[in-house]
């Protein structure tokens, strides 16, 4: 298996803490796709990508269509997407993702976050060469699908696609696969259209970022404050996702 497996599986069960987070992440999300490619679900594959998330995440259809609705409104801001770089205590390096309709506000967060814990906020690319930016989907898994045959299929559409099969407990006990499909940034309309147009149930499509360096171990004490700035970035409201090359701890 590749970075990408490893990186999936250090990373699945790392959801957001509840409902209501997951739910807001979604709606900002959806509400850049209508704004940067229309509200029409048909021709916006983004959109489609996102509706099908929140409908694995059982967002309600009514904030789904809210978002939409949202989205259009003229006095609406817009919600950009914005990456910022720095580097956490014992030499961490973080690329944090966020969806703000006001940076100044959201950057003077993160950068009270980082420096709360011994940390700096770096300027652009300081540390964004360490991570490769991928795209992934997930859909679910056929009667008797050949992963192997699956992935060949795929490399008409994308060089080098990572597939790889993901088991899922829902919350009475019941065990699901789906499968997990790695591909480059710039391969995502193609992966989509092809997961669409060979009749694949998609469950969500997005995008992730892959460190690729050696990730840096840590004593439990240091990765006690590591977790902190990681939890304090993640519990603020305008970040979408943190990344890091610190080791994951062994279980």
């Amino acid at each position: 298996m590749g970075r990408a497996f490893e990186f999936r599986k250090e990373r699945k069960f790392k959801r957001w803490g509840h409902m209501a987070k997951t739910f807001t992440k979604i709606g900002k999300e959806i509400t850049i796709a209508v704004k940067q490619g229309g509200p029409d679900v048909v021709g916006n594959p983004r959109l489609r990508a996102l509706v099908a998330e929140a409908r694995s995440e059982n967002m309600p259809k009514d904030n789904v269509e809210r978002a939409i609705k949202k989205a259009l409104e003229k006095d609406q801001g817009d919600f950009k997407e914005l990456v910022y770089e720095g580097y956490g205590p014992f030499g961490i390096a973080y690329l944090v993702e966020a969806a703000t309709d006001n940076n100044q506000r959201t950057v003077a967060n993160v950068r009270s976050y980082f420096t709360k814990c011994g940390g700096t906020l770096g300027t652009s690319g300081s540390v964004s060469f360490m991570f490769d930016h991928k795209c992934v989907f997930r859909i679910k898994e056929k009667d008797g699908m050949d992963i192997e045959e699956f992935q060949l299929a795929l490399c008409d559409y994308d060089d080098d696609p990572e597939v790889f099969e993901e088991e899922n407990e829902d919350q009475d006990g019941n065990v699901t696969k789906d499968i997990v499909i790695y591909g480059a940034y710039e391969s995502y309309g193609a992966i989509q259209k092809f997961i669409e147009d060979n009749g694949y149930e998609l469950i969500s499509g997005g995008f992730e970022r892959i460190p690729n360096v050696e990730l840096k171990d840590v004593t439990p004490e240091q990765r006690e404050t590591l977790d902190k700035l990681t939890g304090m970035l993640e519990d603020d409201d305008d970040v979408t996702n943190v990344y890091s090359t610190v080791k994951p701890a062994e279980e």
